[in-house]
């Protein structure tokens, strides 16, 4: 059949690759593939997780636990200082020079930075929702207050993500993460109601801090051990304003687009209450089904983006962007309509009321195959000094976003935030594709990718 010509020829330059050990690209192609089954058993398991978490509380509780850890998401991805992205740009480029002193001292310095940061973060949190909580709904602030004690964790993890990236170990930068931290908060949560508490917001918040403390404390004992064997001990040297200089922007890359991805959720909890929310949610965590590509491609490709930058391959940069474009963009699509096919059902898991959410699928999947349409182009962006271009594409959509909520919500409810959102990613996508084209000479957009193709095969 034609239209399932592109994915067997995506599927075929995957395979070529992993076959040929001369292809720089086999590396990370493994990469990619390695993460994709993780993404896929995490997207899983995190599903799955889920609709278990909104069958023990309910709707109501449900919602509000998915706005408080919605919200640890977001200030766990500032609280990194930018390290967890910076990571995989110097990690390699110290590795490929050589130059042992300052990756040790990268190392050190980017995960206490982390950590400190993440719990100063968490402190002054805290403190502000002590302040604000005549203002805030009562039945948020108490789970909210204890989730934050998770943050810097959370945090601290997100690093120990990167540098595992950047090692080309893709199981243990996405296992903790995609797989033990859903499968641990809910462990945690059925251990909590056997010994007799109740399903509630604030009983799977203390679910969450336990588990996000126990798997980032594992994690990161893996992954000290896997330095050891790497790297020889020996003096460390911090370039701290280097460092800062380079992952601040970077920072505001990845706030900006965690504020993008969950900032509907955020809001929708302004104007609607929890019952409603936790439908948004799930129709969101549905969609992860689908995201999970793009979010595994761009992993694997970040690093990959570094070293074609780091040694001048420019004609082997364009080359892997092409294949990264391709395998975002035609899985992407292929998981979309099987999940927009099968969403009836899968929303039915989470309870009646949530088949609601339906509508909500598929306006937001038009933002999602959006995003994929131009592939890991952030990272692209940010792992070839265009990191300020990226930051200020990503503050530009996240204040179209924020507009777009703010002007439907009241008015259109649910929807209105499913419209807003996939419109700012629209946005984004735009810019982020004319961005790499000015500034790198490179298209991401795949659809003159694929016109290309065919007129070179012509």
């Amino acid at each position: 059949m034609p239209a399932l010509r592109p994915a067997a020829d995506m599927l075929t330059q995957i395979l070529d690759a992993l076959r040929d050990p001369a292809d720089g690209s086999g590396g990370a192609s493994r990469m990619a593939l390695s993460t994709f089954a993780i993404r896929v058993g995490g997207a899983a398991l995190a599903y799955v997780s889920q609709i278990i978490l909104a069958r023990l509380m309910g709707a109501h509780d449900y919602g509000i636990f998915s706005v408080a850890w919605t919200w640890i998401v977001v200030l766990g991805v500032m609280a990194c200082s930018g390290f967890s992205s910076s990571s995989t740009r110097f990690v390699p480029e110290y590795s490929e020079t050589g130059d042992m002193d300052r990756l040790r001292g990268f190392l050190l310095a980017s995960r206490t930075i982390a950590f400190l940061g993440a719990s100063l973060v968490a402190g002054a949190a805290i403190a502000v929702v002590f302040l604000l909580h005549s203002r805030i709904d009562s039945q948020y602030t108490l789970p909210m207050v204890i989730v934050l004690l998770a943050l810097p964790m959370f945090a601290f993890g997100g690093v120990l993500d990167g540098i595992a990236r950047s090692y080309d170990w893709p199981s243990l930068a996405m296992l903790p993460t995609y797989i033990w931290r859903p499968g641990a908060i809910l462990a945690f949560l059925l251990v909590f109601i056997l010994i007799g508490q109740p399903a509630t917001a604030l009983t799977a918040a203390f679910a969450a801090v336990a588990a996000t403390w126990a798997i980032a404390i594992y994690q990161q004992i893996r992954l000290a051990g896997r330095l050891t064997t790497r790297i020889p001990k020996g003096p460390r040297r911090l370039e701290l304003g280097t460092w800062f200089a380079i992952s601040l922007p970077m920072l505001m890359v990845e706030g900006f687009f965690q504020l993008i991805t969950s900032a509907d959720v955020i809001m929708v909890s302004f104007w609607r209450d929890p019952d409603e929310v936790a439908v948004y949610f799930a129709a969101s965590k549905t969609l992860a089904l689908v995201h999970f590509v793009y979010f595994a491609v761009r992993a694997a490709s970040a690093h990959r983006f570094s070293r074609f930058v780091t040694t001048d391959d420019r004609e082997g940069l364009a080359a892997y962007v092409h294949k990264a474009t391709t395998w975002t963009f035609w899985p992407s699509l292929a998981t979309g309509l099987a999940v927009l096919i099968a969403a009836p059902v899968l929303l039915s898991l989470f309870g009646k009321d949530f088949t609601a959410g339906l509508p909500l699928i598929a306006v937001l999947l038009v933002g999602i195959l959006a995003r994929a349409s131009v592939g890991p182009v952030d990272a692209l962006l940010n792992m070839s000094g265009n990191q300020k271009s990226c930051a200020l594409i990503y503050a530009a959509t996240f204040a179209v976003n924020v507009g777009l909520n703010f002007a439907l919500i009241p008015h259109l409810g649910l929807m209105g935030a499913a419209l807003g959102t996939s419109l700012a990613i629209i946005f984004e996508a735009t810019c982020l594709t004319v961005s790499a084209r000015r500034n790198l000479g490179v298209q991401t957009f795949i659809l003159p990718l694929i016109l290309n193709r065919k007129g070179t095969e012509a």
